[in-house]
């Protein structure tokens, strides 16, 4: 998954952003709102932390910004204010969820790993039951079957997280190429190489394709 990390204090961004990374989150920082901002209008992450007072946009403005734009990106704030009164402002702006300094990492890893299960899959729990005994294990990022762990590159790693974020619904190519390739130069065929790897190492009928629709996986029923 990726994460927008928007922090000015230099020792505080270099800690979380190397913490998350070693969680296998995969990050970016910034330390300027308009540039963080910047980012998020042409770039797509799973989640935005927001320092409230830095540089540039502050934190309030961001997800004001976004949200009158339709992105509903979850978004933790990262802050040393208190009071409820800005608390309120936050929650009330869309935000969903904070974290005061200082904080333990530990705090923040269980924060992360909750508003991203309740966002995407809308549930606590620590597994996600999908088609064919398949079993995603949200805690390690990682797909089972019959409790053996399955093995992807990357690549295929970050298009099965992918689907699996989208649960139920086809996914076009064109989504995947621009979520997961970054606009990068490759073919159709490349994309449809990559799933059909991914299918090899789990089940032909894993990932279902409907022309004109795309791709899905789906949960257990």
């Amino acid at each position: 998954m990726k994460i927008l990390l928007l922090e000015d204090e230099i020792s505080y961004k270099e800690t979380i952003h190397e913490y998350l990374e070693s969680l296998g989150y995969e990050v970016e920082s910034f330390e300027d709102g308009d540039e963080a901002l910047d980012a998020i209008h042409f770039k797509h992450y799973h989640l935005l932390l927001l320092d409230i007072r830095v540089p540039g946009t502050n934190g309030y403005d961001i997800v004001k910004s976004i949200r009158e734009a339709g992105d509903e990106t979850p978004v933790i704030f990262i802050t040393s204010l208190t009071d409820i009164d800005n608390l309120s402002i936050g929650y009330e702006l869309g935000c969903n969820d904070y974290v005061r300094k200082p904080f333990a990492s530990k705090e923040l890893k269980y924060r992360v790993e909750q508003v991203l299960k309740l966002f995407y899959f809308h549930e606590n729990k620590e597994e996600i039951a999908l088609y064919g005994d398949f079993v995603y294990d949200l805690k390690e990022g990682t797909l089972f079957y019959q409790g053996k762990a399955i093995s992807f590159t990357p690549k295929e790693q970050k298009v099965l997280e992918y689907l699996i974020l989208h649960a139920g619904q086809f996914v076009q190519t064109k989504q995947l190429w621009e979520d997961i390739w970054e606009y990068k130069m490759i073919t159709e065929s490349d994309i449809r190489m990559c799933i059909k790897k991914i299918r090899d190492k789990t089940h032909k009928e894993f990932i279902i394709n409907q022309k004109g629709y795309g791709y899905k996986i789906d949960r257990k029923r």
